[in-house]
């Protein structure tokens, strides 16, 4: 082996320098975070602004095992203290973990400090930081990934690869609904208290939280765009501000048409986030809380059952998987993945699967269905 071909492979075993804001003591998605992290030994968490209250950041820090000397106070001086580090010391990258609002202005000022960003969904609180950030991004040319988590279920990866060869045909019909049940009542607690809250969830809150999921989810495995709404939003819970329930009828590419729903008031409902896609020649169902089967449907023989880990599966597919078949994979595994694809992006500069682009659609088809369930449910153009 020569030296070159040494270095380059001793490189790509040393793990890439993350730094977290948000995901202090209390809250709930930053642990997830730092699991999917550290489950490849690809990336190591080695700062953090935790959280607004100071104290809270040194116990999450000192929990973590980190210097308390890069536990910073807020974001601005974590930028500023780790873009003064040693280029081999400070962090390469910084992952957001909080609420929406502060997606942007914590983005924004790591990539002009210099930091690749992977940030929570959506992107930033409104269609115009979101355009405003890709602006940034392009600027800077920085890796920007956002966590679809779903995307990185290797079954998912599965439908859209049929898809793409042709095996159900052209796409006719798609169906893909995010149903929860957990705001059916008023709720008092962290999570629920700042989605319900404008000024910090944005305009939509059942759609912008999880309706945002479906619609990458379905764009991801047709790969059409969606390009118009027609929608009905509600709120049930008569105390609350945002939209706790939604349906929309929707057109896509190449005359694909479905229909998307998204609700947090369905009692009993856990997590269910499902997508049946139809083509000339048969169709595909996959639900996430049944991650590890994928049904393929055809009009002239029985139903398939496609299988984790299987030996038949694409070699992009088998990538994902870390556990023999039969020994179920499931959300932790796929945010792992999601983490996986920045940090192979950051090794190879190549592009990871949600990026900006994906932000900013997002957050326009939110804007288009706010505005189609203000005028009646009027198709409305998604303009992004």
């Amino acid at each position: 082996m020569s030296q070159v071909t040494a270095d380059i492979e001793s490189e790509a075993r040393v793990p890439i320098r993350m730094g977290m804001v948000g995901g202090g003591e209390g809250a709930f998605i930053g642990e997830v975070h730092r699991l999917a992290a550290r489950l490849d030994g690809k990336i190591e968490l080695v700062c953090g602004a935790f959280s607004r209250d100071a104290e809270n950041t040194k116990r999450t820090g000192a929990g973590l095992g980190l210097d308390a000397s890069r536990c910073y106070s807020d974001f601005e001086a974590m930028m500023q203290a780790e873009a003064a580090l040693p280029a081999d010391q400070r962090m390469q990258f910084v992952s957001i973990v909080t609420p929406n609002h502060v997606h942007f202005p914590v983005a924004k000022a790591a990539l002009e400090a210099g930091f690749h960003v992977l940030s929570d969904k959506p992107a930033t609180l409104n269609l115009k930081e979101a355009k405003a950030l890709q602006k940034i991004v392009e600027k800077t040319g920085l890796n920007y990934g956002l966590t679809h988590t779903y995307l990185g279920y290797p079954l998912v990866s599965v439908a859209k690869h049929i898809v793409n060869t042709g095996g159900i045909g052209q796409v006719r019909k798609v169906f893909v609904e995010y149903i929860q049940g957990w705001l059916a009542t008023e709720v008092e607690n962290k999570q629920a208290d700042w989605r319900t809250d404008p000024s910090k969830s944005g305009g939509s809150g059942c759609m912008g939280d999880i309706g945002t999921h479906a619609h990458n989810l379905a764009e991801f495995v047709t790969g059409k765009r969606m390009t118009h709404v027609a929608a009905d939003l509600s709120i049930f819970v008569d105390s609350r501000r945002l939209d706790d329930d939604g349906s929309a009828l929707f057109r896509m590419e190449d005359g694909v048409k479905g229909t998307l729903s998204a609700s947090q008031i369905c009692v009993g409902q856990e997590n269910s986030l499902s997508i049946r896609v139809y083509g000339e020649m048969g169709g595909l169902i996959w639900n996430q809380e049944e991650p590890n089967t994928l049904l393929r449907t055809y009009a002239d023989r029985p139903t398939e059952i496609i299988r984790s880990a299987q030996g038949y599966l694409p070699v992009s597919a088998q990538e994902g998987f870390r556990t023999p078949p039969g020994h179920p994979e499931g959300y932790l595994e796929a945010f792992a993945n999601v983490y996986l694809d920045f940090a192979n992006s950051l090794k190879s500069d190549t592009p990871v699967t949600t990026g900006i682009e994906g932000g900013v659609r997002g957050m326009a088809f939110v804007e288009a269905l706010l505005k189609s369930s203000s005028k009646n449910s009027k198709w409305v153009e998604i303009k992004s």
